[in-house]
């Protein structure tokens, strides 16, 4: 029987667990299982991606050298001579099973290129739809700290995504994520299921080995990115590889025989056999697809564009980012560069000077930047100089303060990508502060005048843009 469900899987393995760490021999009986659960996954009729670290590790034993040195340079001469040999071992496995593979190494600068994003996705597929089995790595030879992904876990969340996968496997050295450190505490529980990543308590203070980057904290940074674009990710332990093909029975059983065959009674199903120990993260209900999921992950940002409630609000309607509702800027980025968007609070505090009795005293603002929470990230149309001398003001005064204004919006709705809401996945309940009547109505009178200054300030640039010119 098989499964009529044709499913993408990535599978992410570390160098610690297909590398000897005090040898740095490839292990072979872990590479040769890795490639039969590849095989077989593929006899099932799904799409087999592979994530694999081991470039500097293979190097080190080809250059005879003890540990990995401190050198940049070093490192990338290393990681060239380990991956030609490295991507050797992979083909000569699968060889073996009559199975192609294709290498492929990325950058995070082969990704913040719009373009060059979806030609790394459209290779992928076609490599998918060859029946081609990607092997894919960072490109260490031409990584610097700038434009890394800092380890593969990250890399191979951004790649499931990238390839809408429906499961990304993080294999490593224990078989699930446990509460507490199952090495030094006899009771650790495992957590089979995670519906919410933020209400997780865990000791993530292990960290990678020596010849790996990542640790536990890595893997549920790489899960959370994963599960917002609708990918389900699965921790498990790397030495038993075909624990993959088990979950993936597990959790889509084949289909059982006709019910009636030859006019007789219908077939007995077999009972179903329990999955190996991993833990399952949930994919997100409302999944970040294609160019969000590029300006919010794809993209490093060059600094920070603080905006106030009002602007928040509007951008979760789907309106622009308009200057009345930015508060402040930091970092220096030009335009059609990647910025953080960070929401933050302005109190009034009075006036520092009293004013005459016949003028108004002006009132002086105090910005909670502590407290400001990254709400998502957007490409913005002009330089972090110019988005400082408009911030506050109305787009119709733009041009008089720049000599010119190439757009009304500080950024387009369809630049903005904003982090998934988690509140439509259920989660554990927290305790929440408790509130007086009084503090309640005035958070939401503070709220309402927000999203009322920045409502006016974007109904009457729509209004001006409607006016006939005269």
């Amino acid at each position: 029987m098989k499964n009529s469900k044709r499913l993408t899987i990535v599978i992410k393995v570390g160098s610690s667990s297909i590398i000897d760490e005090q040898t740095h021999f490839p292990i072979l009986p872990i590479l040769s299982l890795i490639v039969d659960t590849a095989i077989n996954l593929r006899r099932d009729g799904h799409r087999v991606v592979i994530v694999s670290s081991g470039a500097i590790a293979v190097g080190l034993q080809r250059m005879n050298m003890p540990k990995k040195p401190k050198l940049l340079a070093q490192k990338q001469a290393l990681a060239a001579i380990g991956q030609c040999r490295l991507i050797a071992i992979w083909d000569s496995l699968f060889t073996h099973m009559n199975q192609p593979v294709a290498q492929i190494l990325l950058t995070r600068n082969d990704i913040s290129d719009r373009t060059q994003y979806l030609n790394a996705q459209n290779t992928l597929n076609e490599c998918l739809n060859f029946g081609v089995i990607p092997i894919v790595n960072e490109n260490d030879t031409l990584s610097v700290s700038e434009i890394k992904f800092g380890d593969n876990d990250t890399l191979s969340a951004i790649t499931a995504a990238l390839i809408n996968a429906d499961y990304l496997f993080l294999m490593t050295d224990v078989e699930a994520l446990y509460t507490k450190n199952p090495r030094t505490d006899p009771d650790a529980i495992p957590i089979e299921v995670v519906e919410d990543i933020d209400a997780l308590t865990v000791d993530v203070s292990s960290r990678g080995s020596a010849l790996g980057t990542g640790g536990m904290a890595t893997k549920i940074t790489a899960a959370r990115l994963a599960t917002s674009a609708g990918v389900t990710t699965i921790i498990t332990k790397s030495s038993k590889p075909g624990n993959v093909k088990d979950i993936i029975k597990y959790l889509h059983p084949a289909e059982p025989p006709s019910a009636i065959t030859n006019g007789t009674a219908p077939a007995q199903t077999e009972p179903q056999t329990p999955a190996p120990l991993h833990t399952r993260f949930i994919p997100s209900s409302i999944p970040m697809r294609n160019r969000a999921f590029w300006i919010l992950h794809g993209l490093a940002p060059h600094g920070t564009v603080y905006i106030d409630r009002g602007a928040a609000t509007a951008l979760s309607n789907k309106a622009g980012l308009l200057p009345v509702g930015i508060v402040d800027v930091s970092g220096s980025f030009a335009q059609q560069e990647a910025v953080r968007l960070v929401i933050v609070d302005r109190q009034p505090v009075g006036s520092l000077t009293p004013a005459p009795a016949d003028e108004t005293p002006q009132k002086t603002y105090f910005t909670y930047y502590q407290k400001g929470d990254e709400i998502g990230r957007a490409l913005v149309n002009y330089s972090s100089e110019q988005i400082a001398r408009v911030k506050g003001l109305r787009s119709t005064e733009i041009a008089r303060v720049l000599g010119y204004a190439d757009s009304e919006y500080v950024a387009y709705r369809e630049n903005v990508s904003l982090a998934v809401d988690n509140r439509s996945r259920p989660g554990t309940p927290t305790v929440k502060e408790s509130r007086t009547p009084e503090q309640s109505i005035h958070d939401l009178r503070s709220e309402l005048a927000h999203s009322r200054s920045y409502s006016l300030g974007l109904r009457e640039q729509q209004t001006e843009n409607q006016s006939p010119a005269i």
